[in-house]
């Protein structure tokens, strides 16, 4: 079964002034993915989700010239020849760095949605999982900067949903961030799990100031608090207070997760399966974060296959933490993009998708009618 058609989709659509949400990285306008199909000369098609990089035009060319001419033709079920082979030529010298890993994340996810359609199996048991209840997090772009008051509401509809942690978006002023998770745990209690995140945006003097108060408000964890390749002001912050530190979704590669591993300061490790590699790549670092006794949190994006994939990932390794629920008000690419990838029951756990591959079906009707829109998705 080898390849014969490898195509990517960058699609955006606008986002409403009700659905936009004010967080560190800026305030939305629209959603961007890029969708990555595959098909074999057999006729199966596999998809595959490549974050967009905020430049999804660019991430689906790359994946439309180069990735597409590196691989045609290679067997379909060779998902690690395909890995090294783009590797080799892209990551390891003289390539794009960060967009080839991000690249390569969607062809690898499509890849192994074909290999487990191709056995007629969901994805987590071909990987060697199982079935099992998997704890969720209402994250994605929620819970931004608002009135207390009114995050307040809107963190009590998502208990209400059956969700027991939450994550809050900080990084506006370390005063204001404090106040926000202040009023979210005294009108939630001590039952919900609170989790932050700066989005990279503070300072380490923000921290110093933040960190304190989120020990007293036994706030789960602190997500990337500085940029990725900030190691000197991560090592600082460790030193803070004892809410740990958090990072990876802008981390790629095995490679860098093993310095992060190794230098001992961010504890919860958060790879993303549509940029650090994809699957191949995302079972690697599950690896070897086990070897440390550290548990997997992964970043989710923004379409259904991105969503189902770390569901199936989640189910498949021994060291799974939670799985990022995307709890915004407004995604198209989750809610008609693809069919539904989980639902989060009463107690808050989700399940990963029975029907064989991924799991998930898609829409390419949508696909036609929402192209790119080029610009910032963030203002």
């Amino acid at each position: 079964m080898k390849i014969s058609e490898i195509k990517a989709y960058p699609l955006s659509f606008r986002v409403s002034s009700a659905g936009a949400v004010r967080l560190g990285i800026g305030r939305t306008v629209k959603r961007d993915t890029v969708i990555v199909k595959i098909g074999t000369d057999e006729g199966l098609v596999g998809w595959g989700e490549a974050h967009h990089g905020r430049a999804p035009g660019s991430v689906a060319h790359l994946i439309n010239t180069t990735l597409a001419n590196l691989v045609m033709g290679m067997e379909a079920t060779d998902v690690v020849g395909v890995w090294e082979r783009v590797y080799k030529m892209q990551l390891s010298s003289h390539g794009m760095g960060a967009a080839s890993a991000i690249a390569l994340s969607g062809v690898d996810m499509a890849l192994w949605d074909l290999r487990a359609k191709a056995v007629g199996w969901p994805l987590y048991r071909l990987l060697g999982g199982r079935s099992k209840p998997i704890p969720a997090y209402a994250g994605g772009i929620s819970l931004g900067y608002q009135p207390p008051a009114q995050l307040v509401d809107e963190a009590r509809g998502l208990v209400e949903r059956g969700y027991r942690a939450l994550k809050l978006r900080v990084g506006d002023s370390w005063r204001a961030d404090v106040e926000r998770v202040e009023a979210v745990r005294k009108a939630l209690g001590e039952s919900i799990e609170i989790l932050v995140d700066a989005n990279t945006n503070y300072t380490v003097d923000d921290a110093r100031h933040a960190m304190p108060a989120f020990d007293a408000l036994r706030v789960g964890w602190l997500e990337e608090p500085f940029p990725p390749h900030d190691a000197r002001s991560y090592r600082a912050a460790a030193g803070f207070g004892s809410t740990p530190l958090a990072a990876g979704e802008n981390h790629y590669t095995r490679f860098e997760f093993q310095r992060v591993i190794e230098d001992g300061v961010i504890s919860v490790i958060q790879p993303d399966l549509s940029k650090t590699g994809g699957l191949t790549e995302g079972l690697r670092i599950a690896a070897l974060a086990s070897a440390w006794k550290l548990r997997i949190n992964p970043h989710t994006s923004a379409t259904g296959l991105n969503m189902a994939a770390t569901l199936h990932f989640l189910a498949s390794i021994d060291n799974g933490g939670y799985y990022e629920a995307d709890a915004s008000t407004e995604n198209l690419f989750r809610d008609r993009l693809t069919s539904k990838a989980c639902e989060v029951d009463p107690e808050g756990f989700v399940l990963p998708p029975e029907a064989p591959g991924l799991g998930v079906e898609i829409d390419e009707e949508f696909i036609r009618a929402h192209p790119v829109i080029e610009g910032p998705g963030y203002v």
